[in-house]
């Protein structure tokens, strides 16, 4: 269910013509500059937001085939699953919530990206927005969790008392499984993790890397490395496409209204790999996520987004026109949260530089009156 008709004489199938759309929106396109965990400033060869997507739609297409489910639905949720990301990652977005927090307001990426396919996308000469099936947009919202009518009663179309379909609610857990193999990996190739110390502390990839390093025993460190690292992966998807199955067959589902009637998601891990998953996620967390020269990172993200926010709500007149026509209908807060979440790495730190030479000037002019 579309809310504009689309064209009679297109013979691919709703879902593909979505994931079309959403490759071909500028929102997708942006994700090329976006952090996953290291700037693009450091290296070409740590992953973007866009090539984590990617690595994301290969693991959802597999786990959706292997289940018999509608692999075009889970490949175009998968593409569009992190498209309201804002710059700078996770800072970025922490920071943009705390911004808004001070207006009564939150920001939420999965409602963002709602706004980004409905809103903000203008591609054609019938509507505005992608006009995407109903079933992706629901995805968008509710592949990584669950909300409530009686908080959102503005997403009471997206059956919030109910389960997402299963081709949903594997999105997360495939972005879990892509994000914890590549960042082990990019994590190892900027120097900050070394290999020995995640063998020491991570069982999954230990077992992996043990595994690899009986068959290829004269290998080189790196090639086990990465060998380990894709069949740790393989464990993870495996094990989700199997527990998967075994959920929905305790049930006996064989419908989608009896996936949705569900009292919990079907689409999890084992608990060995839930527990080993954790136990993963808490050393990227320690060792990673948080060491030194990356909350160095994170906080030069944060003084960007909440400069630049503090400048255009005070200064609305600044925003760009379109921006700017819309503060009337959305609110000023809510505008600039837009207008930063749209933009690129690079992009905002160009913003953040013009703002500051103003402020300078401005501040320069009012010392000479």
């Amino acid at each position: 269910m579309r809310a504009f008709p689309a064209p009679a004489s297109d013979d691919r199938k709703p879902f593909e013509r979505d994931r079309d759309r959403i490759v071909q929106a500028r929102a997708f396109r942006r994700l090329a500059g976006k952090t996953q965990v290291f700037t693009s400033r450091a290296s070409d060869h740590f992953r973007s937001r866009l090539t984590h997507t990617i690595e994301v739609a290969q693991v959802a297409r597999q786990v959706a085939g292997a289940l018999g489910l509608n692999v075009d639905l889970a490949e175009t949720l998968a593409l569009v699953h992190d498209i309201g990301h804002p710059p700078f990652g996770h800072a970025g977005e922490r920071a943009l919530d705390e911004c808004l927090k001070r207006h009564g307001l939150r920001f939420d990426h999965n409602l963002h990206a709602l706004r980004i396919v409905e809103r903000f996308e203008q591609r054609y000469a019938g509507h505005r927005g992608l006009n995407l099936t109903l079933g992706t947009r629901e995805g968008i919202i509710k592949h990584s969790r669950d909300y409530s009518e009686g908080v959102h009663p503005d997403l009471a179309e997206y059956f919030l008392s109910q389960r997402p379909p299963l081709e949903a609610q594997i999105i997360d857990l495939a972005d879990e499984i892509a994000y914890l193999t590549a960042d082990l990996d990019d994590g190892v190739e900027s120097g900050l993790l070394d290999v020995r110390h995640i063998r020491d502390h991570v069982s999954i990839l230990r077992r992996s890397y043990a595994t690899v390093q009986q068959a290829h025993p004269e290998a080189q460190e790196k090639y086990i490395f990465h060998d380990a690292l894709q069949a740790m992966q393989k464990t993870l998807v495996l094990d989700l496409i199997r527990t998967t199955r075994e959920n929905v067959a305790a049930i006996g589902a064989r419908s989608l209204p009896e996936i949705r009637n569900c009292e919990h998601r079907l689409a999890v891990f084992s608990p060995q790999a839930e527990a080993e998953r954790l136990e993963e996620k808490r050393y990227l967390y320690d060792t990673l996520y948080t060491c030194p020269e990356l909350e160095l990172e994170h906080s030069k993200a944060a003084e960007v987004v909440t400069e630049l926010f503090d400048f255009w709500v005070n200064e609305p007149e600044e925003l760009p026109e379109a921006y700017f026509a819309e503060v009337e209908s959305e609110g000023l807060a809510r505008v600039v949260a837009d207008y930063i979440a749209g933009m690129t790495d690079n992009f905002i730190l160009l913003q953040y530089a013009n703002v500051r030479r103003k402020v300078r000037s401005s501040f320069a002019a009012a010392r000479l009156r």
